[in-house]
């Protein structure tokens, strides 16, 4: 099984298994635990974690900077703790 290389980050989750606004609850959780510019990397699939993660990300004050789709149908979103 051959996947891409992890983009660049300090820390990961996977939030798949989650529903909104669980989502967002622990991507903040980790965000909160991390230092500012660091990269946090959450793996989640669905139509309402790919609208609200970034966006609630980016009104708490931090930065989306990818999303990237995976083969298996689950995203990678990178964002830079603000």
């Amino acid at each position: 099984m051959s996947s891409s290389p992890l983009p660049a980050h300090h820390k990961a989750i996977d939030i798949t298994s989650e529903t909104c606004p669980m989502t967002y609850v622990r991507t903040r959780l980790a965000l909160d635990q991390m230092e500012t510019g660091q990269l946090l990397l959450v793996r989640l699939k669905g139509v309402d974690p790919l609208a609200n993660v970034p966006r609630a990300a980016a009104d708490q004050g931090h930065d989306p900077l990818d999303l990237i789709e995976q083969a298996d149908g689950t995203w990678l979103l990178v964002i830079q703790k603000g």
